[in-house]
């Protein structure tokens, strides 16, 4: 298995510290607001390099930091009268939400920023102990200059960087790239107690100290956005390696930019969309495909046109899924009572290529090509054959519930199933049968009342050259 280590520049076997456990981390949000789409991508990626992870029989100890203390949520505070303490709040509970709707799996623990200032303080004097860091006036600042290190994950040199937008121009600072670890407090704003006073922890230094407490000084996985990798992670590295001489992380992954119109989604340029907003026009299965029909590492250009291809594609796999549940629920009898016909499917042979490609730096464009070819050949094979048995269909399912389901996210199978009592189904089909009846007499009026009835009481029919079948559908 190969990972591309942002680290190395190149794709490297991947070989965990401590198999078959793999401690993986992951920058979660700054809550402050919704998370745009482009936020969505790092969730939904991450979750589906976790979940091909424990589809390898790995034990995935997986954290998503919360930065719950920050200047923009002072600012929004501020803006709109509150405390910090009740925008962060207000965010988590939207952030969670949000998540929740598109598939991603919880982590194994979240753990916010402001559960952690001692283990932020200590890290900080640990780092004043071994001369990186220094204190003037309340303000703790790292300095860059005496990390050997430093630029080793973005490749830039400290000789060849100059002071940029992200970068805080203060007269406090011995050279311009030294960034805030500790802030000192300004009136009204949250604050804690502190050996150089009252104030608040810096950004980078609050990811430190959380991984570091809750995966281990040196852990397998990081993971978060291209826009994180400087200054963000390359200061998590130097903090984190001047504070305890080990290496911080074996692998570093970065996920690429969502674009619009070949801009970078971002709040800052104002041209992104919420997540939310977005889950109310198309499915979290439609959002977790056009994601991963691109690679995670290369840039992805968002689009109406795009996510409407996707929820078309998508409509490949839950027709086949409703052929499947079909088949077993109105003709159960005769698959119990009769074997039926066995094709001769190489079901290892899909699986062999999904895993190749996953195997290959999660190639989820190769995966998901699998997967459709997977779908087209099934309805090639249940075409050809009048009644196939329960154990083809059995592993049709089984296929697509481990990859699709379980590494993807992009069908959801239980969603799918046909349920109901016998008289229920023998009632739904007397009403098919009598709306039939009715195309055939040419009383279009009755058999679209039909259907249209069914369709209220949550039952849609789909009517093609073999007859008419139904599954059941929210209303």
């Amino acid at each position: 298995m190969l990972i591309y280590n942002t680290l190395a520049k190149q794709k490297e076997e991947f070989i965990p510290i401590n198999p078959p456990n793999v401690n993986m981390y992951v920058c979660g949000p700054t809550v402050y607001d919704y998370f745009h789409i482009g936020n969505a991508r790092s969730f939904i990626m991450a979750d589906i390099l976790r979940r091909y992870l424990e589809y390898k029989g790995y034990v995935v100890n997986y954290a998503m930091n919360i930065t719950d203390v920050d200047d923009k949520i002072i600012k929004k505070a501020n803006e709109e009268k509150k405390n910090a303490k009740e925008i962060a709040g207000t965010y988590i509970s939207a952030f969670f939400d949000d998540l929740k709707k598109l598939k991603v799996k919880n982590a194994s623990i979240y753990p916010k920023a402001t559960d952690h200032i001692e283990e932020i303080i200590d890290m900080i004097l640990k780092l004043e102990k071994n001369g990186i860091a220094y204190n003037v006036n309340g303000n703790v600042f790292y300095d860059v200059s005496k990390f050997t290190g430093y630029g080793k994950l973005s490749g830039k040199k400290i000789d060849e960087l100059e002071a940029g937008a992200r970068i805080e121009v203060n007269e406090e600072k011995k050279n311009p790239l030294d960034f805030a670890l500790w802030k000192k407090a300004k009136e009204g704003e949250l604050s804690w107690d502190s050996p150089w006073g009252k104030g608040r922890p810096g950004w980078h230094i609050e990811c430190s100290a959380m991984s570091c407490k809750h995966l281990g000084e040196t852990f397998d996985i990081h993971a978060g956005g291209n826009d994180l990798i400087f200054p963000h992670h390359e200061n998590e590295i130097a903090q984190s390696e001047g504070a305890t001489g080990k290496q911080f992380v074996k692998y570093w992954i970065h996920f690429g930019f969502l674009n619009i119109n070949e801009e970078k989604m971002s709040k800052s340029l104002g041209n992104f969309f919420t997540a939310r907003d977005i889950l109310k026009l198309y499915s979290a299965e439609a959002i977790r495909l056009l994601f991963s029909q691109t690679h995670y590492r290369g840039p992805l250009e968002f689009s109406d046109e795009l996510l409407k291809a996707a929820e078309k594609g998508l409509e490949k796999f839950s027709n086949l899924i409703d052929k499947i549940n079909m088949e077993l629920y109105t003709h159960p009898n005769s698959l119990q009572g009769e074997q039926g016909i066995n094709p001769n499917i190489n079901f290892e042979r899909y699986v062999n290529n999904f895993e190749a490609a996953m195997d290959d730096d999660f190639n989820t464009p190769q995966a998901v090509a699998v997967l459709f070819d997977f779908v087209r050949d099934i309805n090639k094979v249940i075409a050809e054959n009048a009644k196939l048995s329960p154990e083809f269909y059995s592993g049709v399912k089984e296929f697509l519930f481990k990859t699709a389901q379980g590494v993807l996210g992009i069908v959801d199978l239980e969603k799918s199933e046909i349920q109901g009592s016998s008289i229920e189904k023998e009632l739904i089909e007397l009403l098919i049968q009598l709306r039939n009846e009715a195309r055939k007499e040419k009383n279009f009026n009755l058999s679209d009342k039909i259907r249209e009835r069914l369709k209220e009481l949550g039952i849609e029919l789909k009517d093609s050259k073999d007859g008419t079948t139904y599954k059941k559908v929210k209303k």
